[in-house]
């Protein structure tokens, strides 16, 4: 499904009255929702591209030269293992804060819960409030505000406990 049909889709259950619509094929997932002016709900639209059926592997660190120490980064890798890392549920423009003159969603070192809003995601024009699955602290922001963020980017490191 290319972006021009989407677009459409959207459209049209705009258009349509419709208050949510859910369409799934084979690469993608769409869940489009609209509501009266001043709710949540309003305009709000999820893409999930689903993966493919051959995952391509991710690129592999360099194995460490012969008679290198191989068990320097171990611990600090072992301290990172209870970290959750959330990613980009869409395709869009990445936004730390909801206007230019608000403060940002979330900081490091921002204690968060289920449902609290870390940040938005502007695609084609809709604001999409993306929304913390899990309770914990936020460690690490790895996207600038204004980015541009790809479906399943990595957007916030945070730790559960």
């Amino acid at each position: 499904m290319d972006i021009k049909e989407i677009q459409n889709l959207i459209k049209f259950v705009a258009k349509s009255g419709a208050s949510e619509v859910k369409l799934e094929t084979d690469d993608v997932k769409i869940t489009i929702r609209t509501g009266p002016l001043g709710t949540a709900t309003e305009g709000t639209t999820y893409i999930q591209q689903l993966p493919a059926a051959a995952p391509v592997a991710a690129p592999q660190a360099p194995a460490p030269a012969a008679g290198a120490p191989a068990e320097a980064p171990a611990p600090a890798a072992a301290s990172e293992d209870h970290l959750i890392t959330i990613k980009s549920p869409i395709i869009g423009t990445f936004y730390r804060k909801p206007s230019p003159d608000k403060p940002n969603f979330v900081e490091v070192g921002s204690k968060i819960g289920k449902g609290d809003v870390l940040c938005v995601i502007e695609a084609m024009k809709l604001f999409n409030d993306i929304e913390s699955e899990l309770s914990g602290k936020i460690v690490k922001i790895l996207v600038d505000d204004s980015s541009p963020v790809e479906f399943d980017q990595p957007l916030f490191v945070v730790d559960p406990s």
